[in-house]
């Protein structure tokens, strides 16, 4: 488009031009934008009453462009948008109102130079003919020649007396001359560079002759080594080392690709004959002794457990050098219950015996971290000793690392390993390796062979394991690589990768982002590393990125267009050095020191950037983060870590760079799946940059490629029912609305008819759906079905652009009819919600048992342990599938079903049973993505100390609560957890069978609800006050016999008084209601 157009906007989103449009508040206020439907169109935005128009410009297939405007009005075609501006600006063109005042363009100030004195680093190649051609056209001659005195002058400053005379004088002569003459051709359009290559021919005169001579000798190696001949190998190695007149450049890539081809199955050949399999030896962790307390009767006796991963035995021995007492195989092993007491030490082994009897024996580990380091080898002996051939269950390691641009030390262990300061793993996990490994490097000055060799040999030494790389890719510096365990390959499928520039006007590449997504079976990852802008004051800059970088990465199925990455993905992770600063004066530079020395962070991080951002719902709307616990990660001096380097002397004066938590890793999932923080730190012996490494390690559930195990010409068809949808959208837009439905597991995508609109005062539309939609999916088997998920997109049909997409869990409807709500979000902003009912017609199913359902969690107290004897069969928090993850986008559940189990919906014993109260249940799941954290692996409560390396953790203990939810946008309508989310019947109907294992706890955000939906459920007793009493069916639900007590744990004769847990100060902050919705909760101030 010639010239500069004010009204032009480029690629700014829907809600934005809606912005300026109703700030103008002038009828016939106008502005175009980029489709975000159509590549290539446009959209013609026109404001009338306070209302926006929106109309599509196409170009049909001579590039002409016409409007969509109203029936009856006749198409004009126009070839430039001025031109087209200009018609409409008459009355009567099919427009709502002809347009008359544009709106001008917002300049975005560009991102100035780094803080450094130096100009952006240049990514490593060489210089771009393109850019040579566009850098002057109108005066080539002068641009050569200073081009050329350039490179003379700065040859004139580089040591050069290694260099033959000969060679020397070529170098010079090519800067003098022929480089003059290499830029006229690519003027003219010729990419051939005659100097250079006469240049390379000279210097390498000698180097040409020698592969000559050395690359037959290599490939007579290579086909040795090689176990099935190719017999057109002879012919090419013989075309290639005879045809010297091919280009040095060449021949030397043929060179290095044979190398490195040699290098690969020489390592196999030597891994094989050493016990490696399938170019990888078996990964061997060794037998682990952990030394316990166990009580009997009060007396307190030390005992020693020993996990042998390899045989699968659990070993109970006296003495930790004597013979083992007693040992129990795998499948034996039926569930460790996890308790929130005494230091999070304690632990309960649910075993069978060899009368099939249930034997639990409960033991008190040295610390958390110990305990944890238990559950996780007997969670690895459970999975390598599984009959399941597909796995349900993995691990992920995600690792970021500001490089700045120097190269790393020899010894990189500590940051695979999660070792160093903030929640860590304990020494007895160090040598179970993590299925995938993502690591994202910023400032990285190696090579992605380099830094690939680099990584894969650390891995080889610590886990005896060579990993497969399943994809790397760089923009510029900025790197990520993903790894993956060999028996995994075959898993892994639909790789993509693609990357997005946001430096200085978001054209080079210094700052972006690159990212890699793939299937693993039916579950889908995407991951995302960032460099965003830095500096203190850039907040809204980065802001920006990120909004870039979401609009415009190209990554997962592309049927799934009018989503950006974070609904394309069952698991999103987002690492980088997103560069976000704490937020206090230059002059409190030696108070903040000062602060971290004494670990006490809290403060620091009640002004951290990103967090205030992502509370406001700014940025990273309904990700999730881990608990900061470490010290922040920039910047250091080099080569220590014991002193941050805040100043920098520059001529405009001193340049502050406050220490702060720049190096991040947060992750955004689907409702209702399992992902679980292990870990979250940075290392302190990775000295090289002026940031520190910093890991994350997940659990995390996934869905086997389904082969269902009905026949499929007697299975029912199934079929997923949606009804009653009403979406309250957040726009000014005069249009009308449609939904479409997207799930890998349909036939295909289902549109609604239109909507019916109503206004309301408060601005938002109202949008009712109200015929029922039936999706068909491609399997009807209930057990495939409760892993999916729907998407759902509501459209306008003015333009087919998104104005909100949601996501509904089919878990949540596995009982009956269930009702929803979820938040809608486009292009990482709030833009409304949407309410309706979800139902599956399908058969019943016995869930099959996860191997994430091995641990549970839960809080002892006196109510539901002692005072009921204790069964350990029973979940005194939440239910069996209340896992992983219960938050997404705001979205709440509701059942019409009577409570079967316990749940905050249980009325009192004495109330009776024709209430109403007693019918209904809810299901909630808050507003957060992805995993609910109250209760962590570790399963620590109100003290944590134990987890940390760092001794002066104990410290900081208090007040580091940071609550799931901060984002503060207005709620959705939460209701507590109903026990009929479990699918595992009541224990009325128990038989004689060992206890099936009930995942670990998760415990739900609770904040002001707002005015519900008119629905037929009732208000929910536990927002009246009503004392709340476990029933005799609380738990699990499973159906299964409660086995026998242990002597201990008979149920004591005094009663006990029922207590209403929405006051107990035992229970987790996290699930009380706040009192105002302007205070946050105490466990809520911080900040991811």
């Amino acid at each position: 488009m010639p010239g500069y157009q004010p009204w032009c906007h480029g690629n700014i989103t829907r809600s934005k031009a809606e912005d300026l449009l109703s700030k103008a508040a002038r009828d016939g206020s106008f502005l175009i934008r980029a489709s975000e439907s159509i590549q290539g169109a446009y959209a013609l935005c026109v404001l009338y009453q306070n209302c926006v128009y929106t109309y599509r410009i196409l170009p049909n297939e001579d590039k002409k462009l016409s409007v969509q405007a109203s029936e009856g009005v006749p198409i004009r075609f126009f070839s430039m948008l001025p031109e087209l501006v200009e018609a409409y600006y008459s009355p009567n063109m099919g427009l709502i109102t002809h347009l008359q005042y544009p709106v001008q363009r917002e300049e975005e100030a560009d991102e100035d130079p780094e803080s450094s004195d130096l100009p952006p680093q240049l990514p490593p190649r060489n210089f771009s003919p393109n850019d040579l051609k566009d850098s002057d056209q109108k005066s080539p001659e002068p641009a050569c020649k200073s081009l050329s005195d350039t490179y003379l002058m700065r040859l004139q400053h580089v040591d050069i007396s290694t260099v033959p005379e000969e060679h020397q004088m070529a170098i010079q002569e090519y800067f003098r001359n022929s480089i003059v003459l290499d830029a006229e051709q690519v003027q003219n359009g010729c990419h051939n560079l005659p100097g250079l290559k006469k240049l390379t021919l000279t210097i390498c005169k000698n180097l040409n002759s020698e592969i000559s001579r050395v690359l037959p000798a290599l490939e007579v190696f290579h086909r040795t080594l090689d176990q099935q001949l190719s017999p057109g190998i002879g012919q090419h190695s013989k075309r290639v080392s005879a045809d010297s007149g091919q280009s040095i450049s060449f021949r030397l890539e043929q060179l290095t690709k044979l190398l490195y081809s040699l290098e690969d199955k020489a390592k196999s050949s030597l891994f094989e004959s050493v016990g490696y399999e399938g170019g990888h030896r078996k990964s061997l962790i060794p037998p682990v002794t952990f030394e316990v307390k166990q009580e009997s009767l009060g007396i307190s006796t030390k005992m020693f457990l020993k996990v042998d991963v390899e045989s699968g035995k659990l070993y109970f021995k006296k003495s930790k050098d004597g013979a083992e007492d007693k040992y129990y195989v795998h499948n034996k092993i039926l569930q460790l219950v996890k308790f929130q007491i005494k230091q999070n030490v304690k632990l309960v082994i649910v075993l069978e015996t060899e009368k099939e009897k249930i034997l639990k024996r409960e033991f008190a580990f040295d610390d958390a971290k110990k305990r944890e380091g238990f559950c996780q080898l007997l969670q690895q002996m459970k999975n390598k000793h599984s009959e399941k051939p597909e796995p349900d269950m993995i691990t992920v390691f995600v690792g970021t690392w500001n490089m700045g641009n120097a190269g790393p030390p020899h010894n990189i262990s500590s940051w695979f390993q999660c070792k160093g300061q903030g929640r860590t793993q304990d020494d007895t996990a160090d040598h179970i390796p993590h299925d995938f490994y993502v690591i994202g490097t910023q400032e990285d000055p190696l090579g992605e062979r380099e830094w690939a060799d680099m990584v894969k040999g650390v891995l080889r030494n610590i886990t005896n394991i060579s990993f497969k790389q399943v994809a790397i890719h760089t923009l510029w510096s900025i790197r990520i690589i993903v790894l993956v365990k060999p028996e995994h390959e075959n898993r892994i499928s639909h790789v993509f990768s693609d990357s997005v520039k946001t430096g200085i006007a978001n054209t080079l590449g210094n700052k972006g982002a690159v990212g890699v997504s793939f299937m693993f079976n039916g579950t889908s990852f995407g991951f995302v590393n960032s460099h965003l802008t830095s500096g203190s004051e850039k907040k809204l800059r980065r802001n920006q990125n990120y909004v870039n970088i979401l609009r415009f990465l190209n990554l997962g199925d592309k049927k799934f267009n009018p989503f950006d990455i974070t609904h394309r993905f069952t698991h999103l992770f987002w690492l980088g050095d997103l560069n976000y600063r704490v937020e206090f004066p230059s002059t409190e530079a030696e108070y903040i020191v000062t602060k971290i020395k004494q670990q006490q962070y809290q403060e620091l991080l009640s002004k951290d950037q990103l967090s205030m951002e992502k509370n406001d719902g700014k940025v990273f709307l309904h990700f999730d983060e881990e608990e900061i616990t470490f010290a922040p990660t920039y910047r250091f001096e080099r080569d220590t870590r014991e002193k941050y380097a805040y100043t920098k002397a520059k001529a405009t004066g001193t340049k502050y760079n406050l220490p702060s938590w720049c190096d991040r890793v947060l992750r955004k999932s689907y409702p209702l799946v399992h992902v679980v923080c292990q870990a979250y730190g940075c290392t302190n012996d990775i000295m090289t940059s002026d940031h520190s490494p910093v890991f994350a390690s997940f659990e995390v559930g996934v869905a086997s490629q389904f082969v269902s195990k009905q026949d499929p010409n007697s299975a029912p068809q199934g079929g997923i029912q949606i009804m009653n949808c009403v979406a309250t959208l957040l726009t000014k837009s005069k249009t009308k609305f449609f939904i479409e439905y997207y799930s890998s597991c349909l036939e295909r995508t289902v549109k609604t008819s239109e909507g019916e609109n109503s206004e309301h005062s408060d601005g938002s539309i109202k949008v009712r759906f109200g015929n029922q939609v039936e999706l068909t999916p491609i399997i009807s088997d209930p057990e495939y079905l409760l892993d999916q998920h729907i998407l759902i997109c509501v459209k306008s049909t003015d333009a087919d652009e998104s104005y909100g997409e949601g996501c509904v869990a089919l878990r949540a409807a596995q009982i009956c009819y269930t009702e929803f709500q979820i938040t809608l979000t486009h292009h990482g902003e709030k833009t409304g919600t949407l309410t309706g009912g979800i139902q599956l017609q399908t058969s019943e199913v016995k869930p099959t048992e996860k191997l994430y359902d091995f641990i549970k969690v839960e809080r002892d107290d006196t109510v539901t342990s002692r005072g009921r004897g204790n069964d350990f069969n029973k979940c005194s928090v939440t239910q069996a599938h209340d896992i992983s993850n219960p938050n997404y986008m705001g979205m709440s559940f509701q059942r019409e079903v009577i409570d079967k189990g316990w749940s905050y919906s249980m009325p009192p014993k004495g109330l009776p049973q024709g209430s109403k109260d007693s019918k209904k249940g809810g299901y909630d799941v808050g507003t957060r993505s992805p995993t609910v954290k109250a209760v962590n692996p570790t399963g620590e409560g109100e003290k944590v100390s134990e987890m940390f390396d760092n001794p002066l953790y104990g410290s900081m203990a208090k007040g580091h609560g940071r609550g799931k939810d901060q984002d503060h946008q207005p709620r959705d309508h939460l209701t507590p957890v109903d026990q009929n989310f479990s699918t595992f019947k009541t224990a009325d109907g128990e038989s004689e069978r060992p206890p099936v294992p009930t995942p670990r706890n998760r415990s739900f955000t609770y904040s002001e609800t707002k005015p519900q939906p008119p629905t037929p459920i009732t208000s929910h007793p536990s927002m009246q006050k009503k004392p709340v009493v476990p029933s005799h069916s609380e738990g699990g639900g499973s159906n299964m016999p409660r086995p026998p007590l242990p002597s201990k744990y008979r149920a004591e004769p005094q009663v006990t008084k029922p207590r209403d847990y929405r006051d107990s100060s035992e229970l987790p902050i996290k699930q009380r209601l706040p009192g105002r919705p302007s205070q946050p909760l105490p466990h809520q101030r911080h900040a991811s």
